[in-house]
């Protein structure tokens, strides 16, 4: 019977102590598990953290390759802007050098020999005249037509005209008739050819060729020719009548 006793005692002992390894038992497990979720806990969050930062990063990047792009953009409009100012200068400069019409073409050279055939017969008369006052007018066309022929020119490199550089046929044969006279005789031959009829010729040509005349450019030279050769046809008619007057009272 004490035998039972102590038996019991012993497996009453081993119950409890089994009871209590396996409350431990529990509770490790439970303490395990509970830094484990803590770390998983942790570790969320650390994983939270690291995708707003790749969020970031990530939108960071887009907005760079947005701003690139805004960039890319911008310097596609510039260039395509810097193309069209181009376009338009080179329109410009083609409208600025564009081949002038036949009309304005003929207009130009011929203002051009009326002026190089005023300055060469002007010369003559400095230098072949009698009187003062054809002198004087040889001087006049000198400076009005050496300056009208400057500005012709000037508009004629512009346009890419070539004007003559040497007196046509009937200008070089009233130049070989004036050079062989002298005194009196050259200023009434001076005064009714190069004075009157060429001035005349010179004055029906601009007005036939301002009819013709498109290029602006053209258009102003022909203006400014026009109240020029009508003052000297009217001072050479003067001039003529005198001349003429003089040698029939003669």
């Amino acid at each position: 019977m004490q035998k039972n006793k102590t038996l019991k005692g012993l497996l009453a002992v081993s119950a409890v102590a089994a009871m209590f390894s396996t409350f431990g038992v529990q509770a490790q497990t439970s303490v395990s598990s509970s830094p484990s979720q803590t770390g998983t806990s942790s570790t969320n969050p650390n994983q939270a953290g690291k995708t707003t930062k790749e969020g970031t990063m990530d939108n960071t990047n887009s907005t760079g390759m947005e701003n690139r792009g805004n960039a890319s953009g911008m310097s596609a409009t510039g260039a395509s802007a810097s193309g069209q100012s181009g376009a338009s200068g080179a329109a410009g400069a083609s409208a600025s050098s564009a081949k002038l019409s036949s009309g304005d073409e003929k207009a130009l050279k011929d203002m051009a020999m009326s002026d190089m055939a005023e300055v060469a017969t002007g010369k003559l008369a400095q230098s072949k005249g009698q009187s003062a006052e054809v002198k004087a007018f040889g001087q006049q066309m000198i400076d009005d037509h050496g300056a009208a022929l400057t500005k012709v020119q000037a508009v004629a490199q512009a346009k890419g005209v070539t004007l003559p550089t040497d007196l046509d046929a009937k200008h070089k044969a009233m130049s070989a008739k004036l050079e062989k006279l002298s005194g009196a005789e050259f200023d009434k031959v001076y005064m009714a050819q190069a004075g009157v009829k060429d001035h005349t010729d010179t004055h029906k040509k601009l007005v036939a060729d301002a009819k013709k005349i498109k290029d602006p450019d053209v258009k102003a030279l022909a203006d400014q020719h026009m109240p020029v050769v009508e003052q000297h046809l009217k001072s050479a008619q003067q001039m003529h009548s005198a001349k003429s007057g003089t040698a029939a009272g003669k």
